[in-house]
């Protein structure tokens, strides 16, 4: 068992699936990827560096793929669920695309090669 194995244990089952999902595309594209919990969230890391943050709330669930500059080149899907700088909310009627997901790891993997980093 992981720590956000322990994480998800305190979550709703709605919420569960919907960040277990988020988990199984992250692992699909980083196999080596490293789960721990920083700032208090479920965080993904490859190699030291912040790949993405994820939690649940009481009316919804974030991702926080961090303040990278370079996710506002993703374009309009990404605006469409930013609602704030570094983060993305979203709930069961409103999901996170399959596809802007694997953008948002994409692009953090290239972002954290290239030397940025941002918790």
């Amino acid at each position: 068992m992981t720590v956000i194995d322990d994480y998800l244990d305190h979550v709703t089952p709605t919420q569960r699936e919907a960040l277990e999902h988020i988990r199984k595309i992250v692992k699909e594209m980083v196999p080596d990827v490293e789960e721990v919990i920083s700032y208090g969230m479920p965080t993904f890391k490859q190699k030291s560096k912040t790949i993405l943050h994820f939690a649940a709330f009481k009316d919804h669930m974030s991702v926080f793929p961090t303040a990278d500059p370079r996710l506002t080149e993703i374009g309009e899907l990404y605006a469409k669920f930013r609602t704030s700088k570094g983060t993305l909310q979203f709930s069961e009627e409103n999901p996170i695309p399959d596809e802007l997901l694997r953008e948002i790891v994409k692009t953090r993997l290239e972002s954290s090669s290239n030397g940025y980093e941002s918790a």
